[in-house]
């Protein structure tokens, strides 16, 4: 039984989030979940955003799923473009929607077709840590 429920016109923005041509930098898609209807819910969508002003975007005391599809340089040589699930969760958020958060991401991760989620607890957001999490 999921906690959380994911509307259809999410999975369809997600599903076309996925099918998208990107030619260089970093596209998101930030989900939140309203707490009250414990409901997903598409926050923003960014085309061509560096991972720094990503951070910059992102609440600083409530939790956020991002589905990240950004430019990997492996260390050899390779460059791959990986469709990925970051949860946010920034250390000052409450362990009420942390919870909730937590128990919602591999329904998500399921319903995405998303096999990679990394979690962020730190509260910084950086493209060395996401590197170093995807094994590049």
């Amino acid at each position: 039984m999921a906690t959380v429920d994911i509307p259809v016109t999410l999975l369809d923005k997600l599903k076309a989030f996925r099918m998208g041509k990107r030619n260089a930098g970093a596209a998101a898609l930030v989900v939140k979940i309203d707490k009250k209807k414990l409901q997903m819910e598409m926050e923003e969508e960014f085309d061509d955003i560096g991972i720094e002003e990503l951070q910059e975007e992102l609440p600083e005391n409530s939790p956020r799923f991002i589905v990240l599809s950004y430019e990997l340089k492996h260390r050899d040589g390779r460059t791959s473009y990986p469709l990925i699930i970051l949860y946010w969760a920034p250390p000052t958020s409450s362990t009420e929607l942390s919870t909730l958060y937590a128990s919602a991401i591999s329904l998500f991760s399921v319903k995405a077709d998303i096999a990679k989620v990394v979690e962020l607890r730190e509260g910084t957001l950086d493209r060395e840590e996401i590197d170093k999490k995807l094994g590049a």
